[in-house]
Parts: structure tokens; C-alpha cells; sequence
């Protein structure tokens, strides 16, 4: 109703929050996010909490996400060179032997909770090795993530944002106490990288002067969250709906070449990322509509996903649609997706690998969602895999 009748909609908000604009199309939602000097990040931050009216909170849980070029540029230079889609490219083997052997063992199970069979598996692992997480400490550090992130949950964590008294915290991500444990973590992985570096993010980011400590901090929790969790809910969300669309899993394993788009429409319908804020830094328009300096722009990715204008037939799963303009790595300008191509080569070859080794997928059970307002995302999925005899 919003993208078809009012595309850029004021809501009020409760508990003295100024209230924002909603921006549900995609075409308006890319005009925002390419124009960081009339919708900045740096202001009023990512979220709709309101952290200018709080700069001490705002600059010390300031990532490289709450930042405007040239202050974007500086910090996203220092590890982008590992992200690029031919640096990227050199993981496709590892990428592959790791689905495979979680595929295969998924499937000797049969009935499998596949979030946790599969869809976490594989990004925690090729995010450990990017940055150059030990394998012995990966699990405790990306379940310390999981609580900071999905911080309204109570299966991830006993602090919750919306119900417990927060404040306490509010100088951390997120407002949760478990990103202290992340700190702690990033502080000693660095300190042991400068003694003995190796090629990969940390030891970059450890051998930089040009990091504050707190910066080096929140980048890397940074880094453990965004590495992790657009492919471990695309991996999910594409999971369950090959399940319900059963065709397109018969039509990819007699089509091979379709990987590609397929895993643009995984990337599309699965949307992992909710919405994301801007903040008007003078008077203008978007849509015909007036906004004011100072106003909260929120873009709705999950709804621009699925606009009607931009795709054909949007609730459809078509693994060969072509063009496939989705905004799940962002609408473009300087906050593109940093692990974009990261995650397109972890969705590649894990359709690439159930194509060759699952017949069928059967939804066994009721899935669960994570309570969020900002991730999109699985928290349970049982599923049922057939082998292709």
C-alpha cells in the first residue's frame, strides 16, 4: 500500500522520538543512499534510535557505517583490497570443500535444524579466515555477535534492548554489554598479530596507524556481524524457499548456468538487512514530498526488494531473472556493501552444491524468526533433505 500510494510516509513515533519517513520504492531508496551529503549516515547514525541527542553515545559507537566520505573512505580503504571481487575469487575452493562436507553431513542426518546444520556454518568459517579468527575461538566470538546484534532476542540475549533498562550501556553497540567482550577479544587477536602478522584483515588492521583503539574495535565488531549475517539468513531464507518452490530447485540442477542469477534472486527475496537510516542534512525533496533538515529517512530494503515497479512478478522465486536490480548490498554510493562479492561467492557455491546434491526440500516444522526490527532473519528452520539418488 505504502510503495503504491504514498512511497515516502511520515510515522510518528512513541516515547518522544521525533518519527521518521518511510521510503518503500526502490528507485527513491537508491536516490537516498547515493547522495550521502543531503542524506548523511554520519548525523544520526544507522538506527532510528536517536543518538544525536546523545553525541557522547553517538561518537563512541561510531562505525565505519555512522561515517560520510571522506571519513568513509579513509577507514573502508584499509581492508578493501581483501574484498574485491578478485581477492575474493581465491576462496572459491575453500568456500566449496566447506558446503559440501555441511551439506553432506545435513544429509546424512535427513531432519535438520538447517540454521544451525548449515546456514551459520559456512559464514562463520570463511569470515574467520579473512580476518584470521582462530578456529578454536570462532564459535564463542560470533555467539558474543549474535547477542550483540540480535540484542531484542531472548534466545541470544539477556540484556533486551526494548524491555531491560539499557542505559548502563548506551556507550556500546547496540547498547549491549557482550560488545565488551568483543573489544576484548579484537584487542588481544591484534596484539598477537603484531607480533606475528600474517596475511590477513587483522593483521592490517593491527599494523595501521591510522586507528584509534576504539575505531579498530568497533570495525572488527563490525566486521564479525556484516561478514556473517547477510549470507547465514540468504542461505536460510534460500533454503526454505526452494522449499516452497520446489521447480526452481529442478529447474537450477538441470540448468547449471542459472548459478548466477539464482544466487541474485537468493540475494533479492531473502533481504537480510531490514531497513537503514539516513538524516536530512538540509531542506529537500524526494518523491515530490518536503523533507526538513534534521529529519529522520528511513529506506526500507525488505520493501524494495519486492517493489512491484522494479521487479516482475516480486513474490515469485525466479533463479533466472534477468535484470535482478535488488538493493540487499545497499542502493549503491559509498556504503555499498564492503562484503559483497564475500557473500555472493558463499551463495554461489552453495546452490552450486545443492544442485548437485539434493533432490528435494521439505519444510518439517514451523520456522522461527528473530525478534528484530533490523535483521531479517531465520532463527530456526527444519527442513528435510532428499539426496538426489
Amino acid at each position: 500500500m505504502l510503495r503504491a500510494h504514498d512511497p515516502v510516509a511520515w510515522f510518528d513515533e512513541p516515547d518522544g522520538n521525533s518519527g521518521f519517513w518511510a521510503v518503500t520504492r526502490l528507485d527513491d531508496l537508491v536516490a537516498v543512499h547515493r547522495d550521502h551529503r543531503t542524506f548523511s549516515s554520519q548525523v544520526g547514525g544507522t538506527e532510528l534510535e536517536e543518538l544525536e541527542r546523545d553525541p557522547e553515545a553517538r561518537e563512541a559507537r561510531r562505525t565505519m557505517l555512522e561515517t560520510d566520505p571522506p571519513e568513509h573512505t579513509r577507514i573502508r580503504k584499509l581492508v578493501s583490497r581483501s574484498f574485491t571481487r578478485r581477492a575474493i575469487e581465491k576462496w572459491e575452493s575453500t568456500a566449496r570443500a566447506l558446503i559440501a562436507e555441511t551439506i553432506d553431513g545435513a544429509l546424512a542426518e535427513g531432519k535438520v535444524d538447517f540454521v544451525d546444520a548449515v546456514a551459520r556454518r559456512l559464514p562463520i568459517q570463511m569470515i574467520s579466515k579473512l580476518l584470521g579468527v582462530p578456529d578454536r575461538d570462532a564459535e564463542e566470538l560470533f555467539h558474543w555477535a549474535d547477542s550483540v546484534v540480535y540484542h531484542a532476542d531472548p534466545d541470544f540475549s539477556d540484556v533486551l534492548y526494548d524491555k531491560d533498562d539499557t542505559d548502563p550501556y548506551r556507550l556500546l553497540p547496540f547498547r549491549s554489554p557482550n560488545s565488551l567482550k568483543v573489544f576484548e577479544y579484537a584487542q588481544q587477536l591484534a596484539a598477537e598479530k603484531t607480533r606475528r602478522p600474517e596475511s590477513d584483515v587483522v593483521s592490517m588492521l593491527a599494523g595501521s596507524d591510522d586507528l584509534t583503539p576504539r575505531e579498530f574495535q568497533t570495525f572488527f565488531l563490525l566486521l564479525v556481524i556484516a561478514g556473517n549475517e547477510t549470507t547465514r539468513h540468504s542461505l536460510s531464507h534460500g533454503a526454505l524457499a526452494l522449499a516452497e518452490f520446489p521447480d526452481q530447485l529442478h529447474r537450477l540442477r538441470e540448468n547449471p548456468n542459472l548459478t548466477d542469477t539464482a544466487s541474485e534472486e537468493v540475494l533479492r527475496w531473502a533481504c537480510p538487512q531490514i531497513h537503514f537510516r539516513r538524516t536530512a542534512t538540509g531542506d529537500t525533496t524526494l518523491a515530490g514530498v518536503p523533507i526538513s533538515a534534521g529529519d529522520k529517512v528511513v529506506t526500507w530494503y525488505i520493501s524494495a526488494n519486492y517493489d512491484e515497479s522494479a521487479f516482475t512478478d516480486p513474490f515469485t522465486l525466479d533463479l533466472g531473472r534477468d535484470p535482478n536490480p535488488h538493493v540487499t548490498f545497499g542502493g549503491g554510493g559509498p556504503h555499498i556493501c564492503l562484503g559483497a562479492w564475500l557473500a555472493r561467492l558463499e551463495v554461489r557455491v552453495f546452490l552450486d552444491e545443492v544442485a548437485k546434491r539434493i533432490d528435494r526440500i521439505h519444510l518439517v516444522g514451523k520456522p522461527e524468526r528473530i525478534r528484530s526490527n533490523f535483521i531479517n532473519g531465520l532463527k530456526y528452520l527444519p527442513l528435510e533433505l532428499e539426496a538426489i539418488n
